[in-house]
């Protein structure tokens, strides 16, 4: 097989979603992506024609975000229109799933030129906008005994007997962390700002970090969930010794809910010789798989030892981890899993400072990923995300 090679990883800043319309809020998701499309497009000197595909992912494919925005947001930043596209739904991992792809049609051989990415404006199209039979149809919802992630997470974090101040030192860790990078200017490379039709800059930087964040205030703040003192039927149907659940989890200990959009352009090593493009790093290995629906956020657990079963690594072999921050407790409970020093994770904050675009976060997680690799000088970084109804992906990526 071929060798999938990433030569260049960008993003927007991701900035929180508001009640009163936060800073991406007037901008459609096509033009979230459109500054990325050019950016990538300039600085790597790329002829777009020449472009195999485009694959994104996005997790609520309804209103502005339908019609198979891969195609439509390539042709709005001006790009060929012999570029297609593809967009895919894999809930929370499907930017990691669309890095993935596109990195097998390059090591099979079959494409030399993709671009991977996703997109979620959380702002205009919400989350459970489209009405999924999932959580939208009662009959479905309780042959898939569907839970909220929020009671998921608990779930967890009561099995694993985690306490809430355990949970909220994530969320400390997370803020102080990514408050550090932004003021030391770690995300700057990847970081492309987006502007309005006039040239004002509406944003650049995330805007979800709280650095003065502190633990008493963390622990003011009540639970998303409250969980009735006879527990839930699918939790007790499920889990009967872990119901009634105790609820953990808070505002503070979630992921942000913020906008994103995020784009990687990978090549061949053929086709990055041709063009004269500079290779950062090759993506080496990939797994996803399912698990147990109702506990959900531990997916990405099992498609880590898919992977290690598969390529003979182990835990120690990888110098960098990025865990999205889908909760608090899923953090935990992968590092406890692995055994995993907790400074060689999320070093520079992730999805509860930062914030979970949903499909644009695996490019945001495999673009950090990069740039901290690079600039530590070190050498492999698996990013990793659960998802709804127990998917998990998980990629490996080594620095040339």
């Amino acid at each position: 097989m071929l060798e999938a090679l990433i030569i260049d990883a960008v993003r927007i800043p991701r900035t929180r979603v508001r009640k009163d319309g936060g800073r991406l809020a007037s901008v459609k998701p096509v033009a979230l992506l459109k500054p990325l499309f050019q950016v990538l497009a300039v600085r790597n000197d790329l002829p777009v024609n020449q472009v195999d595909d485009i694959i994104l992912g996005c997790a609520t494919q309804v209103g502005e975000q339908g019609t198979n925005l891969a195609r439509l947001a390539a042709l709005y930043a001006g790009w060929d229109h012999a570029v297609p596209g593809l967009t895919l739904n894999r809930f929370c991992c499907s930017g990691l799933d669309a890095l993935n792809l596109a990195a097998s049609k390059i090591a099979a051989g079959f494409e030399h030129l993709v671009v991977a990415g996703g997109v979620e404006s959380l702002s205009r199209v919400p989350m459970f906008a489209d009405k999924g039979a999932w959580f939208a149809d009662p009959e479905v919802a309780e042959a898939t005994r569907f839970v909220h992630m929020a009671v998921a997470a608990d779930l967890l974090a009561n099995r694993k007997g985690y306490t809430r101040k355990q949970l909220e030192q994530v969320a400390l860790n997370s803020h102080r962390r990514a408050a550090h990078a932004r003021a030391t200017g770690y995300f700057q490379h990847s970081l492309i700002p987006v502007t309005d039709v006039d040239g004002t800059i509406l944003a650049d930087r995330d805007d979800a970090i709280r650095q003065d964040t502190d633990a008493d205030a963390l622990a003011k703040l009540k639970p998303v969930f409250q969980h009735p003192p006879q527990g839930d039927p699918v939790i007790e149907q499920t889990y009967p010794h872990t119901s009634p659940l105790q609820s953990l989890h808070t505002a503070g200990t979630a992921p942000a809910i913020v906008d994103g959009a995020s784009l990687i352009l990978l090549a061949s090593p053929n086709k990055a010789r041709d063009l004269n493009l500079k290779p950062r790093a090759r993506l080496k290995a990939f797994a996803n798989t399912g698990g147990e629906p109702v506990i959900m956020l531990t997916g990405h657990m099992r498609a880590a030892e898919k992977l290690f079963n598969a390529t003979g690594l182990t835990p120690a072999d990888i110098d960098l981890w990025e865990i999205n921050e889908s909760f608090a407790a899923s953090v935990l409970a992968f590092r406890e899993h692995f055994g995993l020093d907790d400074d060689r994770v999320n070093v520079n904050g992730s999805a509860i400072s930062m914030g979970h675009p949903l499909g644009a976060t695996g490019g945001n997680l495999a673009g950090a990923l990069l740039d901290e690799l690079e600039r530590r000088d070190l050498k492999r970084g698996m990013a990793a995300i659960p998802g709804g109804a127990g998917v998990g992906t998980v990629t490996l990526i080594e620095r040339l």
